[in-house]
């Protein structure tokens, strides 16, 4: 990590865990064990149902509270969807796009990714954008070109100044949930790979002021070894999210990092 150049960031993804009270309950349990992690950010971004009980919770400490997706309109007909306003509203600070089971399960593409991105960025929020490569496309050794152009897609018409705002999550898709992780190099390739991208596609400055992180079944065991990589800026965490003492185990790696 270069935290002297961009913002390290940790990022808990709750998925579809934990009603209120158990929201409420982890959260009380995170807070003095995260409360000294300097300049690291720390976001927990939870179910649409536990948004405004997690802002209470977390109301004056250092933890900023995210969405798991938002939709690309301001309002409609779009039933059981979430604009990106009504977020801000809340106080909602970052949101998670384009998650790969967002992507299998839910049908999003890179043209919706692109729609989400730009949707929550005009409302002020914090895009997570989520790149990564299918098992099979890493054997066809393909991995570049998928990223390359989950890139190009996902941030089509988005500025430089805009970029800067928004974090970028590489999460390999054959690490989600499966307990399989990238190794250390691999990690550092992937997200080395998305910088020299956007270095490309805007400039060598706006590259480096972008946070990159790791999102594959990180945890308290491997995460000093993958913070340590010069490109991997923080990490989009899963399971290890949802229990206090790992998560801090993380937090404090990117701390030391």
């Amino acid at each position: 990590m270069k935290k002297t150049v961009r913002k390290a960031i940790i990022a808990g993804n709750w998925k579809m865990n934990k009603t209120r009270p158990e929201a409420k309950a982890l959260l009380e349990e995170i807070k003095p064990l995260v409360a000294n992690a300097g300049e690291v950010e720390v976001v927990a971004c939870v179910p649409f149902t536990n948004l405004e009980t997690a802002i209470a919770a977390t109301e004056g400490t250092n933890i900023k509270i995210g969405a798991e997706n938002v939709h690309f309109e301001k309002s409609g007909a779009y039933t059981g969807e979430i604009s990106a306003d009504m977020l801000t509203e809340l106080g909602v600070e970052y949101v998670v796009i384009g998650h790969s089971e967002r992507r299998q399960y839910f049908g999003e593409t890179d043209e919706t990714v692109n729609k989400r991105t730009k949707a929550a960025l005009a409302a002020g929020l914090k895009p997570i954008v989520c790149v990564g490569e299918l098992l099979w496309e890493r054997e066809c050794n393909i991995t570049e070109e998928v990223i390359s152009r989950q890139i190009k897609l996902d941030l089509y018409d988005v500025s430089a100044e805009d970029v800067k705002k928004t974090v970028i999550a590489y999460e390999p898709v054959w690490a989600i949930g499966t307990g399989k992780t990238a190794t250390a190099d691999q990690a550092e390739e992937v997200c080395a790979l998305i910088r020299s991208t956007l270095a490309k596609l805007y400039d060598e400055a706006t590259a480096q002021a972008v946070t990159i992180q790791y999102g594959g079944s990180m945890n308290a065991a491997n995460c000093a070894e993958l913070l340590s990589k010069e490109n991997v800026d923080g990490g989009l965490i899963g399971g290890a999210s949802l229990k206090a003492n790992d998560f801090n185990t993380i937090v404090h790696a990117a701390v030391n990092g």
